[in-house]
């Protein structure tokens, strides 16, 4: 065998509630962001919602059992704040809870260790009417619905996770505006930004005072970022966006402190204590990684930057991303190198392609294939180089609703056809079941 991973390393795989879930006014859940922003026209690709999804909150023993089958240690999940909370604070949701007590414990019987994540996007819309990530009060509001959610199922969940990746939320969905809740304001974005950080060092601290055996982190999507040409330009360009991704997140966690360039556009939110609070113990730093950016100089665009087109003949997925493994390896490294060598999770990596049943029903995903194996491979150098990685979560366990661009875009290593909810295991969810039970696997 050419890759073998340690013995004690943990092998996952990831969803998030709104991509999956269905039932998006079932039992008592209140409205999320990601319930008004896909009902409006032009949002989201073919007018495609979250309505119904995969239909996991009717189908989660069907998929706990594919689960148990792959052979997982770990599953990473979210729960939906409002279905939890459908006002987003006040009375709990009774039947909310239930699902996921139900969830947990049909994971548990499997033997498959749940990982719980309090946020992936899908923010009460109640809570946004009130200023959302742009409100201070956010964070006090997030603080309580943790504590609550490890409350109620901390006696049998041991690894809790702040945010999913809240650089994404903030950029996409807070200056871009293709993500919800579809705000187009830099003085917003910042705001999203801090309030983020800060909330999840609030929620640390207080998880921490509550139990202190509890396994606590949160997620970052990195992603290397490289300047399009070797010109004064494009290297500062790509060191802004790097800044603004990447370091205005990792820095505060787990050093203390923003950027220096960045700290005079935070002034306006940051207060006293702040860095301080921020600045908590982490027992992990969950990595979500893709691919890599590449920057160029961009004077007509308001940020003075712009995402440069892939090269002609460049290797891409089905969501025109630069397949480049050694983002995963410079990600890795860069957290030994400048930010202490963290114990790391990698929480998501995975890639979308055009893959459907042939004629005799199987789903030959052999482009997936590869790009998992030399991911991984990129996992086992950084190992080898003395970091920190003790675990890998494939994203995703099922194909689902893909954000703005819908169901068009497949993720999964099991295929659903969202028609007949019909799962069916593609060839990449046997080779991933054999990678688990040998620790490895060999080089195509």
């Amino acid at each position: 065998m050419d890759i073998e991973f340690p013995g004690k390393f943990i092998w996952g795989a990831s969803t998030a509630s709104y991509q999956i879930e269905g039932a998006w006014n079932e039992d008592g859940k209140g409205l999320s962001i990601w319930d008004r922003f896909s009902h409006k026209d032009g949002k989201v690709r073919n007018g495609d919602t979250g309505n119904v999804a995969c239909d996991h909150y009717h189908l989660y023993k069907n998929d706990v059992s594919l689960m148990a089958e792959l052979g997982l240690n770990a599953y990473r999940f979210s729960t939906a704040w409002a279905r939890l909370f459908p006002e987003g604070r006040g009375k709990p949701n009774r039947k909310g809870r239930d699902f996921y007590d139900a969830l947990i414990e049909e994971l548990l019987e499997h033997g498959i260790d749940p990982w719980l994540c309090f946020y992936h996007w899908d923010l009460p819309q109640v809570l946004q009417d009130k200023g959302g990530w742009q409100n201070r009060d956010m964070v006090y509001w997030f603080a309580d619905y943790a504590a609550y959610v490890a409350e109620a199922y901390g006696d049998r969940v041991k690894h809790f996770i702040a945010f999913n990746e809240p650089n994404v939320a903030a950029l996409l969905g807070h200056l871009l505006g293709i993500h919800a809740p579809g705000q187009t304001d830099l003085t917003t974005f910042m705001a999203a930004t801090h309030h983020f950080n800060l909330a999840t060092g609030m929620t640390l601290e207080r998880l921490r005072s509550m139990k202190s055996d509890w396994q606590l982190g949160t997620v970052l999507n990195l992603q290397p970022t490289h300047p399009e040409k070797d010109t004064d330009e494009d290297i500062e360009a790509a060191e802004l966006f790097d800044r603004v991704m990447n370091k205005n997140f990792l820095d505060p966690l787990l050093k203390g402190r923003y950027p220096s360039e960045s700290q005079g556009m935070l002034a306006m939110v940051v207060q006293d204590d702040d860095l301080r609070q921020i600045h908590q113990p982490l027992d992990f730093i969950g990595l979500n990684c893709y691919t890599r950016t590449v920057i160029k100089s961009d004077k007509a665009s308001p940020v003075g930057m712009a995402q440069a087109e892939p090269a002609k003949g460049t290797e891409l997925t089905d969501m025109n991303w630069e397949v480049y493994p050694r983002a995963l390896y410079e990600s890795l490294l860069n957290l030994k190198e400048n930010y202490g060598n963290p114990k790391i999770y990698i929480t998501e990596n995975g890639a979308a392609y055009k893959d459907e049943p042939n004629a005799r029903g199987e789903i030959i995903d052999q482009e997936r294939i590869v790009y998992l194996e030399r991911h991984l491979e990129a996992v086992r150098d950084a190992l080898e180089d003395g970091v920190n990685v003790a675990g890998y979560f494939v994203w995703s366990l099922l194909d689902n609703f893909e954000w703005a661009e819908g169901y068009e875009k497949r993720f999964g290593i099991v295929h659903v056809d969202y028609e007949t909810q019909k799962r069916t295991p593609k060839k990449s969810y046997e080779w991933y079941q054999q990678v688990i039970r040998e620790m490895g696997f060999n080089r195509t």
